[in-house]
């Protein structure tokens, strides 16, 4: 790689740094950071974008500017938008600046941008290289693109459970199958998501608070799917000061008489069937990039096989639980032979305390 290839590299890295400081925040809008360079390649600004309706990464390194950025360059992961949302177009700030040229990592997926950017900017004379650290950013914005490319929200199923599969007693009880550094690490995980999914069996058994215990504020939405609504009257769920709660319920078999019980503060959302697509497609809707699902085996089996599952969390831990009727992580798939099975890539394990915490993709 030549020095001019290096160099090219590192001020693309050092946009994709910073599109990562609003990887808690930017949801439903993409992670995004941007560099400009002056016309002998020296450093003259940069930002990122922090948070729906503040400035894009563009928009903030230009009003960071510290010398003109006429003749310059910019390195920018990700498409710069050419549509008026809650900011103006950034493609035009591109264009007045004088800019000469622009790196850009990948193309935006969003149809009201994928490409557009990418014509205007060049129709204006300015000189554009696309895919520089193409992976990295592809990484780094893989929910953004999930929903706007499938219309469904980026799930992640996690789960906790003993080393001989089990996740929870016979008798349901499952506190605490994994030790304090994995509940603490849990906690700080669900920043990374704009909702937690849970089936209404666990609620019923668990009264999760379902919280990032204030590492993020807002907390993610609390998401309830349920075929019965035969959910408990008192609930921690039911506390709406510090995180939303939605209860979505299967309107062809529950029992309508029971959204009495449910307090005002809910928001309460009907659908036809069982399917969880229409869980992932509702919070895609409503911006919800990444999903953490946190739900009980048959909700779990039934996300996986509607591709609702893109990556998996499991926490084991050393513990053995034993018992033929104790929970586990999954209902019957009704495999019948090996080529069937679900396969996992990428796989990275870590350890947490004498816990270990495997991270999976679901391979396709």
């Amino acid at each position: 790689m030549s020095n001019k290839n290096v160099s090219h590299t590192k001020w693309m890295k050092r946009a994709i740094l910073l599109a990562s400081l609003g990887k808690n925040t930017s949801s439903p809008n993409p992670r995004v950071g941007a560099v400009i360079l002056d016309k002998n390649g020296n450093l003259i600004s940069e930002g990122f974008h922090y948070k729906a309706g503040m400035p894009h990464a563009e928009a903030m390194a230009f009003s960071n500017l510290k010398k003109d950025a006429k003749g310059g360059s910019m390195y920018v992961n990700l498409e710069p938008c050419c549509h008026q949302g809650k900011t103006p177009p950034c493609v035009d700030k591109v264009i007045s600046s004088g800019i000469r040229k622009i790196y850009i990592s990948i193309e935006d997926p969003d149809m009201r941008v994928s490409g557009k950017g990418i014509k205007l900017l060049k129709k204006a004379g300015i000189q554009v290289h696309l895919g520089l650290c193409k992976h990295e950013s592809l990484e780094l914005n893989k929910a953004f693109i999930h929903r706007n490319i499938t219309k469904k929200a980026f799930g992640v199923l996690k789960w906790a459970m003993s080393i001989d599969g089990r996740v929870s007693l016979k008798n349901g009880k499952s506190k605490w199958i994994t030790n304090k550094k994995s509940r603490s690490l849990v906690h700080s995980l669900r920043t990374e998501f704009d909702a937690i999914i849970i089936g209404g069996n666990t609620l019923r058994k668990d009264n999760p608070l379902l919280t990032t215990r204030g590492k993020k504020n807002p907390e993610p939405l609390r998401v309830i799917f349920t075929k019965s609504l035969d959910l408990p009257e008192k609930s921690n769920l039911w506390d709406c000061s510090n995180a939303k709660t939605i209860v979505i319920y299967d309107s062809s078999t529950a029992n309508e008489s029971n959204l009495t019980k449910i307090p005002k503060c809910v928001e309460i959302v009907k659908v036809s069937s069982d399917n969880p697509e229409l869980i992932s497609t509702i919070l895609a809707k409503r911006g919800c990039n990444k999903v953490l699902w946190e739900c009980g085996p048959r909700l779990a089996t039934a996300a996986v096989k509607s591709n609702c599952i893109q990556e998996i969390i499991t926490f084991i831990a050393p513990k053995i639980l034993g018992g033929e009727n104790s929970m586990n992580p999954f209902d019957d798939f009704d495999f019948e032979e090996m080529h069937e099975t679900i396969n996992l890539s990428q796989t990275n394990f870590s350890f947490v305390g004498n816990d270990i915490c495997f991270e999976s993709s679901i391979k396709n």
